[in-house]
C-alpha cells in the first residue's frame, strides 16, 4: 500500500516564517542596486551573487542538517533560503538580457546554473568533510 503524505499545519508555518525572512534578506542586500536601464548588468550581477551565496548556504544547512531537525530544514532550507534566492528574477533578467544581448544573457545563465551547482556542491563539501580533530595524534598504522 503506498505511503500518503500527511500535511502538517506547522511545517508550513515555519517555511512561510523563513520566507519571510528570507525575503526580507534579498530585499535589503538589493536595495542599493537599482534597475537602472533595461539590460543593465548591475542588478542581474546582484541577483547572480545572492543565488550563489544562497546556493552556498544551502549546502551548508543540508550537508550539516540532512535529513535530522525536519522543522529547522524546513525553515532554513525552503524557508530563509528559499525567500533569500530568486529563481524568477534570474529568469526575467535572463531574458531581458538575451533580448538587448544574446551572448551576454546566455552567458548570464550558464554561469549562473554553474556557479550555483558549484556553490552548493562546496557547501556540502566543508559540512560533509572528514573533520581531524587539533593535536589529536593520527593513530599507529598497523604491520
Amino acid at each position: 500500500m503506498p505511503r500518503r503524505t500527511v500535511f502538517h499545519l506547522r511545517m508550513l508555518a515555519v517555511v512561510v516564517a523563513g520566507g519571510a525572512v528570507g525575503v526580507a534578506a534579498r530585499e535589503l542586500v538589493l536595495l542599493p542596486f537599482p534597475p537602472g536601464e533595461p539590460g543593465s548588468p548591475t542588478l542581474p550581477a546582484a541577483t547572480l551573487a545572492v543565488n550563489v551565496l544562497g546556493s552556498f548556504a544551502l549546502g551548508l544547512v543540508v550537508g550539516r542538517l540532512g535529513s535530522g531537525r525536519p522543522l529547522l530544514r524546513a525553515f532554513l532550507g525552503a524557508g530563509v533560503l528559499g525567500g533569500f534566492t530568486t529563481y524568477s528574477s534570474f529568469a526575467v533578467q535572463t531574458a531581458v538580457l538575451i533580448g538587448s544581448s544574446p551572448l551576454a544573457g546566455a552567458l548570464l545563465a550558464v554561469v549562473s546554473v554553474a556557479a550555483g551547482l558549484a556553490a552548493a556542491a562546496l557547501g556540502l563539501y566543508v559540512t560533509r568533510r572528514p573533520r581531524h580533530r587539533s593535536g589529536a595524534a593520527d593513530p599507529e598504522p598497523s604491520s
